[in-house]
């Protein structure tokens, strides 16, 4: 699941916050549309590989439900998040399910993952130290994992936007890196089609 996480961006000219009042100042500048989706764009750098491996799609983060990501190059395939599984979806068959009460860490992983999709901040202060920067309209953040089994995996997060998220980045203890960028961001039910609707 650490292949979701993305690419980041830093703010030169900018005002340092307390954490608390970061978190608060950037959830009142993010926008909270009940369905939100656009493109993506990812690298992801392996440690001991020269180039990175690039992957894009389309994505919708609908209130409530879940998480859809659709990777349309290098090949297709779907998977869909929700509070209490992720699964993975090729064909519009399931080749995996992993199921929140069955792996507690889906649980936790979904719940970053809803987070750093949707923007939202707070529930991931429980698992991050965050820290930050404001400037004008825009703002970035990096996490640093607290939990000490979390810290074994990752290195740091960063992430930045306005409105709306544009970049994550995840750097991996193993070297690894993975940045998304996001693009042509549509809101309200007319963004997703009726076939992205149904996967939910």
């Amino acid at each position: 699941m650490k292949s979701w996480f993305v690419a980041c961006c830093v703010v030169l000219v900018a005002t340092p916050l307390w954490a608390g009042a970061l978190v608060a100042k950037i959830q009142s500048m993010l926008a909270k549309p009940n369905v939100l989706c656009g493109h993506f764009d990812q690298s992801k750098q392996l440690t001991g590989l020269k180039k990175p491996m690039m992957s894009n799609g389309r994505f919708c983060v609908v209130a409530d439900k879940g998480v859809l990501w659709r990777t349309v190059r290098p090949f297709p395939n779907t998977v869909r998040l929700t509070r209490d599984e992720i699964v993975h979806l090729q064909g519009g068959r399931v080749t995996m399910r992993l199921d929140a009460k069955q792996e507690p860490a889906v649980r936790m992983i979904n719940g970053v993952l809803f987070a750093l999709f949707a923007g939202d901040l707070e529930p991931i202060e429980n698992l991050f130290e965050v820290d930050g920067r404001i400037h004008d309209n825009n703002w970035s953040v990096t996490l640093k994992a607290r939990q000490p089994g979390l810290a074994k995996i990752i290195s740091g997060v960063a992430l930045d936007g306005g409105a709306y998220v544009q970049n994550i980045t995840i750097s991996e203890t193993s070297g690894d890196r993975t940045s998304i960028v996001f693009s042509k961001i549509e809101t309200g039910d007319a963004a997703m089609s009726v076939d992205e609707a149904s996967l939910f």
